[in-house]
């Protein structure tokens, strides 16, 4: 197929449009290729790779081992693809992405530099058209939304940054040449994960370094390592067996679940399992260690007093341990972080701490940052201040369903939609790793390859029954938020108030918007769905 610098040329109508080229649109076009349909893949950045083309800042990278974040569906490419690190970094997972598109022969049906604006449903032709920036337009029978959890960054929302003379980045945008730090003044305003890893890389250039924190994040030590070639050759030759457990998994990674309270044990043998667990440098090696970490406000508590030991000895000022020490939520309930050397940052003379819950901004002057305690003087500022997610990315596109109701005044009471993949109204709308599914609280690579394959397998059950509409049930999407608000109920998310809840985005809708029940229990009731002949949908045909 030629491509033009917008679209492909015969792009107007195609069987399916996939919005996003990361590896969720990837694997879907290679699926509906498969499938034996026409589909095309609309991606507003300059080149593929979704969250691992916009994040490139000092420090990206990948807090799922390489050798588990990586797809599964073709045992070729598990064999020759040569991991370096144990946790890889952005420039390595994105090299890893153009290695699939191009043994895929993939590039082909993706249009880049070419977002999408709008999409309204033909509710007489069953058919989506879709309009976009360079002013072309696609009609397509089915649409999938590949478009990332976290692919919206959030405006930090602080008046004066026209006015900075000096320059000012976002992680989530980071520019593709090199951003020098070395002899400059430089700010982060931001700890959760992208701070996390920004902070110590930016520390080793700058002359001086201020972080401006809100809320203090758990970070754990990652123990990054290059991998050696022994042990990825061992690894591989177990992959089949690896990967077949990954799918069964709870949440997409494989290990021994816990079996016991974090209250029957000692603190003695409590405080080892911790160790271990802190030693194996897995982010969510803690909250393997006993049951009830993550619903019993006591056990949640051992480990979290554990995590703020561990920050006082390695932080060697008892104020600024103490200021880096969380105390307002419990752990794991905000994300937690993996990271490298960041408590041991704050030791540095040139590196200094601003605890914004005692001196707030006030504003971004010409020279610098001002908080209530006076103005701090910088060349360069980094917002590391997060995302819309999960529901950002869908909702910057008008979405006009079949009777003229648009997807924002669907979802302006929180998201709504079945099994995470339909909202009733929206007919042949399908979304992977969007809200009310598991995705943020799995290993997505897992996570996306279930629900890719869950769709095609859908649209190959359609096509072969000549049906044109899948459409979900009021009822059933009515069902399946309240199973998801009830089982994240049973945990201690939904009281604190986090990404995982909208509230870091003033005036979202406060809703828990992730299935914590498990990727096994999700899969396992996708399959039932499926199996008994799509219950809970309603199908239907052309006349």
């Amino acid at each position: 197929m030629v491509t033009t610098p917008g679209l492909p040329a015969a792009a107007d109508p195609v069987d399916a449009v996939v919005v996003g080229a990361g590896l969720s649109g990837l694997y879907q076009l290679h699926r509906l290729r498969r499938l034996g349909l026409s589909a095309l893949v609309l991606e507003a950045g300059d080149d593929i790779g979704g969250t691992w083309y916009w994040n490139r800042y000092p420090g990206a990278r990948c807090d799922i081992e390489s050798l588990s974040y990586s797809y599964s569906f073709s045992p070729e490419l598990d064999q020759e693809w040569e991991w370096s690190e144990r946790y890889a970094s952005q420039p390595e997972i994105l090299r890893y992405i153009h290695h699939v598109a191009d043994r895929f022969g993939l590039r082909g049906d993706v249009a880049l530099r070419t977002r999408v604006t709008r999409a309204g449903y033909d509710r007489d032709r069953h058919l989506w058209q879709l309009s976009t920036d360079t002013g072309r337009t696609v009609t397509a029978r089915f649409v999938i939304l590949a478009t990332g959890c976290m692919s919206v960054p959030k405006d930090p929302g602080i008046p004066g940054a026209d006015s900075f003379t000096g320059a000012i980045h976002h992680t989530a945008r980071w520019p593709r040449e090199h951003v020098s730090f070395a002899g400059k003044r430089v700010a982060v305003i931001g700890t959760g994960c992208s701070g996390v890893q920004a902070v110590p890389v930016i520390a080793d250039e700058a002359a001086s370094l201020t972080v401006f924190q809100r809320t203090p994040a758990y970070v754990l030590p990652a123990h990054n390592r290059p991998l050696e070639p022994a042990e990825t050759a061992r690894f591989k030759a177990r992959y089949p067996e690896f990967r077949r457990a990954q799918r069964l998994s709870r949440g997409g990674t494989v290990f021994e679940p816990p079996t016991r309270s974090a209250l029957e044990a000692g603190e003695t043998e409590r405080t080892a399992a911790y160790e271990a667990a802190w030693g194996a440098g897995f982010l969510n090696g803690l909250l393997r260690t006993y049951t009830d970490i993550l619903t019993d406000e006591k056990a949640n508590e051992t480990v979290a007093e554990f995590v703020r030991a561990k920050i006082r000895s390695i932080v060697t000022d008892p104020a600024t341990a103490e200021l880096l020490s969380p105390r307002t939520y419990p752990f794991a309930t905000k994300r937690p972080c993996l990271g490298t050397g960041y408590y041991a940052t704050y030791n540095r003379p040139h590196v200094t701490l601003v605890d914004l819950r005692t001196t707030p901004i006030e504003s971004i002057t010409p020279r610098g940052i001002r908080t209530s305690a006076g103005e701090h003087v910088l060349d360069v500022i980094v917002f590391a201040t997060g995302f819309d997610a999960l529901t950002g990315s869908q909702l910057a596109i008008d979405i006009v369903g079949k009777d003229g109701v648009t997807l924002r005044d669907r979802w302006a009471q929180g998201p709504r939609s079945y099994l995470g993949l339909v909202s009733a109204g929206f007919p042949n709308l399908f979304s992977v790793l969007g809200p009310l599914s598991p995705s943020v609280l799995t290993n997505i690579a897992v996570s996306l390859e279930q629900q890719v394959e869950w769709i095609t397998d859908c649209i190959a059950h359609l096509r072969r029954n000549g049906v044109t509409e899948i459409d979900a049930t009021p009822d059933a999407e009515a069902g399946w938020g309240e199973h998801v608000a009830e089982v994240a109920a049973r945990t201690l998310y939904p009281a604190v108030d986090s990404w995982y809840t909208g509230a870091n985005v003033p005036g979202k809708p406060r809703v828990f918007l992730a299935y914590a029940g498990g990727l096994d229990r999700y899969r396992e009731e996708c399959d039932a769905v499926a199996r008994n002949g799509y219950t809970g949908f309603t199908l239907s045909s052309l006349a």
